[in-house]
């Protein structure tokens, strides 16, 4: 799957669309609910990007706002390829539905920019270190976790495809330190960061118990950046009852500004990498 091909980046830019044009035709939710005979919370959450729009809903709201032509068949058109399943709704039995929506979103990005305070980036984490995080689980299943680990080790094939995404990378020393699963599991854990750190589309950096506190000490986040402007930056946030999206701009620019800032603080990757093979060596 090419960069921007996920079909949850795809809703999400219909959806948005969407918005554009019934704003354009100055029409409100009230209005376009009465004229497909639905309710105002249906089309609140086609525009949110939160429900599937159908190719016949997406053509009555068209011919609604006035729009037809090449214009009105690009977007029908989207509409269907929204409407496909990507390879991570095999798991949605074992995925909260947020993350679902990570996923896809994580599989279009064109740039991710990740901090963790805590625990390597799942795009990073070998199938043993993954293994042991979810295993920690106060109701952990073992099927389940399974199914977790399998997802955690296709995700990281964006990676290797075709024009990937650029990882960019900001981990805690904290993470290193961390005894996950054992030495021996650190270890080669620690030796996958220093491969993929070489690779061009990924930058690892990290930050040194030296700097002292820093502005993003209350945990980790993502930001996904995407090539279509009309697709803007979307920051996610984990925890342990789901994930929390923003897009909304002020926030955005905030959570940018926080990235800069400790992007500044850490290490460089020469540094990170020499950092790396120090703790390995402690783990020998």
């Amino acid at each position: 799957m090419t960069t921007g091909q996920s079909p949850t980046v795809r809703r999400r830019r219909l959806a948005m669309e969407l918005r554009r044009l019934r704003e354009a035709a100055n029409k409100t939710n009230e209005e376009v609910a009465r004229h497909l005979g639905c309710s105002p919370s249906k089309i609140s959450r086609i525009e949110l990007g939160r429900r599937p729009a159908s190719p016949g809903d997406v053509r009555l709201l068209l011919d609604f706002y006035g729009v037809s032509g090449s214009e009105a068949e690009a977007l029908v058109a989207m509409a269907r390829a929204a409407r496909q399943k990507g390879w991570w709704h095999a798991y949605e039995d074992a995925l909260p539905e947020t993350f679902q929506v990570f996923v896809g979103l994580e599989s279009g990005a064109s740039a991710i920019r990740t901090f963790e305070p805590m625990l390597v980036p799942g795009l990073l984490q070998t199938e043993d270190y993954a293994r042991a995080i979810l295993m920690t689980a106060v109701d952990a299943d073992p099927t389940d976790v399974e199914r977790r680990v399998t997802v955690r080790m296709n995700r990281q094939r964006l990676l290797e495809r075709a024009n990937p995404p650029h990882l960019w990378a900001l981990v805690d020393e904290a993470a290193l330190r961390r005894p996950v699963g054992g030495p021996e599991v650190m270890r080669k854990q620690l030796q996958r960061l220093i491969t993929e750190g070489e690779r061009p589309n990924i930058t690892l950096q990290i930050l040194p118990f030296e700097i002292g506190a820093h502005p993003a000490m209350s945990g980790a986040f993502v930001m996904l950046d995407f090539t279509t402007p009309s697709d803007p930056t979307i920051v996610y946030l984990d925890s342990l009852t789901g994930g929390l999206y923003t897009e909304k701009t002020v926030e955005v620019q905030r959570f940018s500004l926080v990235w800069e800032h400790l992007r500044a603080k850490a290490c460089a990757p020469d540094e990170s990498a020499a950092i790396l093979a120090a703790v390995v060596k402690e783990l020998a």
